[in-house]
Formats: structure tokens, C-alpha cells, sequence
């Protein structure tokens, strides 16, 4: 009888894998498909950022799916799949390849089985190892409550939210840019 440890999967296997998943302890965890809402609120965000991107010509805005490869964290975590994102960072050589290193703005957007005790707690433990791979801000975006919560690596256990009414801001990871939480919840 032979007992083998399995094979750890690599940024290679992940890459060859069709749908949303990330590498997190050498194994690939999938995501479910979004719902509509948290779909469309994830698309405005990248649309606004993609807007700023172009006509500051600065940086590059990224919608949901797209990878980011970092280099293994204390988590085990070694990729990110953000629901938008915004890089200031090197771009992959390849460009069919993930991007190399952290998106300087992760938003990731709750859908509807991330209200959940352990739910919060996988959200703020993907939001540490975010702080831990370079990741300047990360918004945590809730389409139930219409509210959408800033974190700072610099600060991580403090948090701004900004609600209906108000004007969204990424500082200082994407300079300038405002979204109004009206519109991305419209």
C-alpha cells in the first residue's frame, strides 16, 4: 500500500482552469458565478476606474476574473481574482498571463452567501493577505446594504464607508479618482 501526498497545483494549473478560481496552499479554489447585482455593481466599479485609467493615463483598470500571481504568502495564497481591480505594477510579459504582483485596489464584491459569520471571517482574512502581498486599498462593496467599505493597508483595522449620497474614493492607491455610490448602485 502506497500512501502519496498530492501534487501541490501550480500558477501553470490554475491558468488552464476555466472559470473564476484562485491558488490558495497549492490547491485551486472555485468560485461560484456572481448574481446579477453583485455583477453589475463590480461592472460599474471597473468602469468608472477604466474611465480614470484612460484619461489620466495612468495605470490600467482590470474587470472580475482577471489574475494576479504573488509570491506565496503566509496564508499560502499565491493568486488573486478580484471582482475589478486597478494595477499600477509591470504588466506580464505575455499578455495572456496573470499579472505579476498585487493589484494596488482590489474591490471585492459580496454576493448573496457572503453574509455569513465565516463568511466575514474568510472576507477579512483574503483582505489580510491582500495588505500582505503589496495591495494599497481594498473596498469591501455590500449591494445588499448599499454601502461600500474602505480599508488601507497602512491602517488595515480601520475602516471608511461611504453610503448612498456620498462620493467613493480609492486614496492614495488610485489618486483623483471618485465614484458617486448613487451611480455604482443604480
Amino acid at each position: 500500500m502506497s500512501s502519496s501526498a498530492p501534487v501541490a497545483a501550480t500558477l501553470d494549473d490554475l491558468a488552464s482552469v476555466e472559470g473564476k478560481a484562485e491558488l490558495i496552499n497549492g490547491r485551486i479554489v472555485h468560485f461560484m458565478p456572481t448574481g446579477f447585482r453583485p455583477g453589475r455593481v463590480g461592472g460599474r466599479i471597473f468602469r468608472s476606474l477604466d474611465d480614470h485609467a484612460e484619461s489620466t493615463r495612468r495605470g490600467v483598470a482590470l474587470p472580475d476574473n482577471v489574475g494576479f500571481a504573488v509570491p506565496i504568502l503566509s496564508s499560502g495564497r499565491e493568486s488573486f481574482a478580484p471582482d475589478a481591480a486597478y494595477a499600477l505594477g509591470a504588466l506580464p510579459s505575455n499578455p495572456m498571463r496573470f499579472l505579476p504582483g498585487p493589484p494596488t485596489f482590489a474591490v471585492e464584491v459580496r454576493s448573496e452567501n457572503d453574509y455569513s459569520t465565516a463568511a466575514e471571517a474568510e472576507i477579512e482574512a483574503k483582505r489580510a493577505d491582500y495588505f500582505e502581498a503589496g495591495t494599497v486599498v481594498v473596498w469591501d462593496v455590500d449591494p445588499i446594504k448599499d454601502v461600500i467599505r474602505k480599508y488601507q493597508r497602512d491602517s488595515p483595522d480601520r475602516t471608511e464607508s461611504f453610503t448612498r449620497g456620498q462620493w467613493a474614493d480609492a486614496e492614495p492607491a488610485v489618486p483623483g479618482w471618485r465614484v458617486a455610490v448613487d451611480w455604482v448602485f443604480a
